[in-house]
């Protein structure tokens, strides 16, 4: 990493762990995963600051935010947009949906329909909409960051696994410890807002910098060694649905983000390790042992990780 790299993601960093206290771990995350060109899905209770995360990292990057507050009666339109009739020309023109925007906050995305949580696929799977037959190219870069209610909460709909597997991260934000909470407390209550937070990146850094992930080299050996994780996760009893090929690609795309934000030029086994756990855990469903022993998926897979040979330098 150049040495203006290094400086750009240092003040990212410094400025959302001013802001978002306690958590540098899933601030680190969330980066990797933005960096990696993936969406993330963050499931946690209440009022533990999943707004205050994404409203702060797209200040931060100095790029454009959106909110969709997801309800029981939020429809397709107002995440993808409309075509409105103008009367003066006879003409309908689009009028732009929520999702139009760099980061997209789809917030308590499972407390509304199917068919709603459904208008999402596109513009996470291909960057754009489609609305009355037009195809309509989203802002670049684009990120979803998607929060949702433990499933035991009331008024959820559960994600169907084929939208679960177009998020590349699952993450958990948690509560924060006593003296951390207590800083962020006495913050908030003398009036510190993440609306006062600047952007200490711009967007052409950004695209700059999801440049350089590109650039990170992937040898043979780490591409069979991922791949090898990917396979155990379909054969190792636990697991009656394994890891899809989208998640292979995405591990791999996690992993050289990783190595990158760690200075790297080289994805290394600690990389893909340190990935795997919030990359496939949602993509997985336990046998019924597994459920009935209350064996979690991130449990299981750890214990996997460990069967599996790292391979030498």
């Amino acid at each position: 990493m150049s040495k203006s790299n290094e400086e750009k993601i240092k003040s990212f960093r410094e400025q959302m762990n001013s802001y978002f206290t306690g958590k540098q771990e899933i601030v680190e995350q969330v980066l990797c995963c933005f960096l990696a060109g993936g969406h993330v899905l963050l499931e946690d209770v209440p009022g533990v600051g999943k707004t205050t995360l994404a409203r702060c990292f797209a200040k931060s990057l100095g790029l454009s935010f959106g909110r969709i507050q997801f309800t029981p009666d939020t429809m397709p339109g107002d995440v993808t947009g409309l075509s409105v009739y103008n009367m003066k020309s006879g003409e309908f023109a689009y009028r732009e949906g929520a999702v139009m925007k760099n980061i997209v906050l789809a917030d308590e995305l499972n407390r509304t329909s199917p068919k709603t949580q459904s208008a999402l696929l596109e513009a996470m799977a291909e960057a754009r909409v489609t609305v009355d037959g037009t195809v309509h190219p989203l802002p670049d870069p684009f990120m979803v960051i998607a929060t949702q209610n433990p499933a035991s909460f009331m008024g959820t709909y559960p994600l169907p696994e084929a939208q679960l597997d177009r998020f590349m991260m699952r993450l958990s934000i948690g509560y924060p410890d006593r003296e951390e909470e207590l800083r962020m407390a006495r913050e908030r209550m003398e009036g510190k807002d993440t609306e006062d937070a600047e952007a200490v990146l711009s967007k052409e850094d950004v695209v700059s910098l999801r440049s350089e992930v590109e650039k990170v080299r992937i040898s043979d050996k780490m591409y069979a060694y991922t791949q090898q994780i990917i396979a155990a996760t379909r054969t190792e009893g636990s697991f009656s649905l394994g890891a899809s090929p989208r998640a292979l690609l995405q591990l791999l795309q996690a992993s050289r983000a990783a190595a990158f934000l760690e200075g790297r030029d080289f994805v290394k086994p600690d990389d893909v390790k340190g990935c795997a756990v919030p990359v496939l855990s949602h993509r997985l469903i336990r046998t019924t042992e597994m459920r009935l022993q209350k064996k979690e998926n991130a449990e299981l897979l750890k214990t996997m990780l460990l069967k599996i040979k790292v391979p030498m330098d």
